[in-house]
């Protein structure tokens, strides 16, 4: 069982930076697909970035060159670096391994 905690969320004002962070624990992390999603009230959940065991990457365009998902192999840990943030990336994100585990999730709210 893949146990994941997500940090680093919180209210910024927008145009300013957040960076999430992932922790896991029950399982062989070096192998898992990970990835971060998020969930607007009222919308589904949808996929945010991807990172595969390999660190290839993949972003959805709406956050293409304002985000940045990382992996750290050594301390078990996925980060996701945003920039530049807007209203409309208010949500609760959600850190996941590979389709199947899911964190609690950690809410970010950007408002004036």
């Amino acid at each position: 069982q893949v146990q994941l905690v997500e940090s680093g969320g919180g209210l910024v004002q927008p145009g300013g930076s957040l960076k999430l962070s992932c922790k896991a624990s029950g399982g062989f992390f070096s192998d898992y697909a990970m990835g971060w999603y998020r969930q607007a009230p009222g919308k589904q959940r949808e996929l945010v970035a991807g990172i595969q065991n390999d660190g290839s990457t993949k972003y959805r365009d709406f956050v293409k060159g304002r985000f940045t998902i990382s992996r750290d192999n050594a301390k078990n840990t996925v980060s996701l670096q945003m920039n530049s943030l807007i209203p409309d990336d208010t949500a609760v994100y959600y850190c996941n391994a590979e389709g199947l585990y899911w964190g609690q999730g950690t809410q970010v709210t950007v408002s004036a």
